[in-house]
């Protein structure tokens, strides 16, 4: 068998897992989102609890990023026709939409992090940061914050035939391929949370020694614990594809050479779902941990 022919196969395996694999994480998402956001809407136990408050917004924004993510997919399903590359709206719209709320999502998982080191902390004055007027705080800041950064591409994008829709300034595209998918949408968000969860996890076996409540102490284990596992989901899913977008950064591998090409394309597709299941699979483990 020739490796053209092999090429093709593994174009067509990527293909049919990326089909799958989409419907399983979509119906999955935005399931555990909305019981996530009803099981901590509707117990009295989170009500006013900062952890709780940041993890309704984020189950919010995940089902945003299936919604965007998903829909395009399904019209060209259904029309086999690509919306980005007809409408320029859309073309405009969808990515930096994604942008948005992706790197959101990103500074919800630190703050949520954050927010488990200053409430479980044994000095009382950082204790005392931790409020839900803080957490609104600061995802105000980061709602803003991200969206403006997502302008340059609303700017700069427009529909080139016969590429489609795409990006016509060169350094907006460094931009994207340097900082945005490496340090703002990788490593930075990766290294803070798992700071932090790290951190909180360490203080939580020092409230053993301080006299807290019995059932406060037992809340204060609860949400720590299943925010250290929810970054760590995060981190496992998220730092493949960073890893691998830092590889194609330093390798050139073209169309026309069939077989890496078309390797590099089932790689791209298994670590892209990677990233796609932060939005499904942690909203599942949520709901059952409590």
């Amino acid at each position: 068998m020739s490796s053209s022919s092999i090429a093709i196969q593994l174009l067509d395996v990527a293909e049919k897992y990326t089909l799958s694999v989409n419907y399983i994480v979509f119906i999955t998402g935005l399931i555990g989102s909305i019981l996530n956001i009803l099981v901590f809407t509707n117990l009295k136990l989170f009500r006013g609890n900062r952890c709780a408050f940041y993890l309704i917004t984020e189950s919010m924004i995940s089902i945003i990023i299936l919604i965007n993510y998903f829909t395009p997919q399904m019209v060209q399903m259904r029309n086999g026709i690509d919306p980005t590359t007809i409408s320029r709206f859309y073309c405009k719209i969808k990515t930096p939409l994604g942008q948005w709320f992706r790197v959101l999502f990103d500074s919800i998982v630190c703050f949520e992090a954050l927010d488990q080191f200053l409430s479980t902390n044994h000095r009382p004055y950082l204790r005392k940061m931790s409020t839900i007027k803080l957490a609104r705080y600061l995802i105000f800041t980061a709602t803003v914050l991200c969206a403006l950064q997502t302008i340059p591409y609303i700017i700069f994008s427009d529909i080139i035939p016969p590429s489609g829709c795409v990006i016509t300034s060169g350094a907006l595209k460094n931009y994207y391929s340097f900082f945005y998918y490496i340090i703002l949408n990788g490593l930075l968000p990766i290294l803070i949370s798992s700071v932090f969860s790290i951190l909180a996890y360490r203080n939580v076996r020092r409230i053993v020694r301080r006299q807290i409540p019995i059932e406060r102490r037992r809340l204060d284990h609860q949400l720590t614990a299943m925010i250290f596992v929810r970054v760590m989901i995060y981190v496992i899913l998220s730092s493949p594809y960073t890893i691998f977008r830092i590889y194609i950064l330093n390798a050139n591998v073209f169309a026309a050479d069939s077989f890496p090409f078309a390797v590099r394309q089932l790689i791209t597709a298994i670590f892209t779902s990677f990233i796609i299941w932060i939005y499904s699979v942690r909203l599942f483990y949520l709901n059952f941990y409590l």
